[in-house]
């Protein structure tokens, strides 16, 4: 079958989250050369399928089937592919059932390689992402199967397909500060603790502030205050509290430990709780990996661009390969309409992608 052939019918399976729909089923039936092995926890199913072709490298494709609820307002029925001017309109084009069957099509086309190709896919990574790739992971580390080499193939393109090759991505932590006071009449300022008065007189070093400078690959680690609380919504009585909620999205020059110290220090002598808790953790796959190299090369071989090596966005099911010792990189279309009414993929972009991943997995070889 054909990558696009494919596509439309991975598009079909109403795979919202954490429900496969059979997907998976029917992906094993498509590489019968494949063992196959299904991993179950919590309700949640993964696919692992492998193919030993010699003693060399493991080079893993991996991915999510699942995707988010389609919403209201589209223009056709989101799980009945439509193709119009060269795009496919469907709930989870773009994300990612365009990179999941360009894996495919490419494991199906390949005869040979010096070493192991797997494919691994969940539907738990559009929910709390606890029971899925990690799951997986677990399980090939206690049978001694990891990969040394993986590609997940989320939509990292921006503008043009191939322009953006993504080799970490940064941490998320969150935090909720509470600021404690004395409340009290507004017309007696002096017989009051106003928390609101304690957090603005630091809220310059506070909101927006960068804990680090960033580096070659990572933005600065920024403060990024998203939600403040306190009050009783009066004009004449101060709050006994303000609570103020955060989001740091992290480089690998910041931790947990750092954003707690820094914090702490800055309204140190008050009465304040600080909670943190971090969602992900900062990976960056070397430049000079072999997988970067080759990687790169694919992708200026049939897109004819020099992809940006990048770390941008949110967290995806990457991080739990780099946690697991494996280099990672990730590659796929474009990513304009990811989780959005009226979701599609170009064509081109779909047929590209699986040439790409054909050619490094005829190229690429160990150090």
């Amino acid at each position: 079958m054909e990558v696009i052939e494919i596509l439309k019918e991975l598009l079909k399976f109403r795979s919202i989250t954490p429900d496969d729909d059979g997907a998976l089923n029917y992906i094993a039936l498509l590489l019968p050369e494949f063992e196959s092995k299904f991993i179950e926890k919590n309700g949640v199913r993964n696919l692992f399928l492998k193919r030993k072709f010699g003693d060399g490298i493991h080079l893993c494709f991996a991915g999510h089937i699942d995707v988010v609820p389609p919403g209201d307002g589209w223009s056709s029925e989101p799980f009945k592919p439509v193709l119009k001017d060269g795009k496919l309109y469907a709930r989870g084009a773009q994300d990612m059932k365009s990179g999941v069957a360009a894996m495919i099509s490419a494991l199906i086309d390949s005869d040979e390689f010096n070493g192991t190709l797997s494919l691994l896919l969940t539907s738990d990574e559009e929910g709390d992402a606890l029971y899925g790739t990690l799951e997986v992971l677990k399980w090939l580390k206690e049978v001694g199967e990891l990969p040394e080499y993986a590609v997940v193939a989320e939509p990292t393109s921006d503008k043009v397909m191939g322009d953006t090759l993504k080799i970490g991505r940064r941490g998320s932590i969150n935090g909720v500060l509470k600021i404690n006071g004395k409340q009290g009449h507004a017309a007696y300022p002096s017989k009051c603790i106003n928390p609101v008065h304690i957090l603005a007189s630091h809220f310059n070093e506070f909101a927006g502030y960068e804990l680090d400078d960033g580096g070659e690959f990572f933005q600065p680690s920024k403060i990024v205050i998203t939600d403040i609380r306190g009050g009783m919504e009066v004009t004449n009585v101060t709050p006994e509290s303000v609570k103020v909620m955060f989001n740091v999205r992290n480089s690998n020059l910041t931790d947990m430990k750092k954003v707690k110290e820094y914090i702490e220090n800055l309204y140190k002598g008050y009465d304040i709780s600080l909670e943190l808790k971090s969602s992900a953790r900062p990976f960056l796959t070397s430049k000079d990996s072999n997988l970067v190299k080759f990687m790169q090369s694919s992708v200026d071989k049939i897109c004819e661009i020099s992809p940006e090596l990048s770390t941008s966005g949110g967290t995806s099911d990457a991080r739990y390969f780099a946690e697991f010792g494996v280099d990672v990189v990730e590659f796929g279309v474009i990513n304009d309409t990811i989780h959005a009414v009226d979701e599609r993929v170009g064509v081109d972009e779909v047929e590209k992608l699986y040439l790409v991943f054909k050619d490094l997995i005829t190229n690429l070889k160990e150090d």
